[in-house]
């Protein structure tokens, strides 16, 4: 009895110690940086970041760790798209939610070559 009782007592720690903490981030601003890097990446910086990050693929479904979201191909195409315009027009984004084990605590804080899942923006 003493060992069910432990062992109910610790199971829970084994599995949070395996869990990867996901972060969730809103930046706002315009569009300073759209580049794509091989092989085959999307990289974004607004002007509230202080680096680009990797955002999607054009050629495959991208996953991060940290996040349960996927974005597909085609809508990273469509991504380009969408942020070329904005860049081109200088268009002010609102707030990109970025969300993944990469994801910094402030818009500053991001380190170089991190990827992360746009979860939504519109501007």
């Amino acid at each position: 009895m003493k060992y069910v009782s432990l062992l109910t007592a610790l199971l829970p720690l084994l599995f949070l110690s395996t869990i990867s903490v996901a972060g969730t981030l809103t930046c706002a601003g315009k569009v300073e940086k759209v580049a794509l890097h091989a092989p085959d990446k999307l990289m974004l910086k607004l002007t509230s970041m202080n680096q680009p990050v990797f955002i999607c693929s054009p050629e495959y479904k991208w996953t991060v760790p940290g996040t349960s979201y996927t974005t597909s191909a085609e809508t990273c195409k469509v991504m380009i798209s969408m942020l070329m315009h904005a860049k081109s027009t200088q268009a002010d984004m609102g707030n990109v939610w970025f969300d993944g084990s990469d994801v910094p605590s402030s818009c500053s804080g991001w380190s170089s070559w991190k990827k992360a899942n746009v979860r939504y923006f519109a501007y």
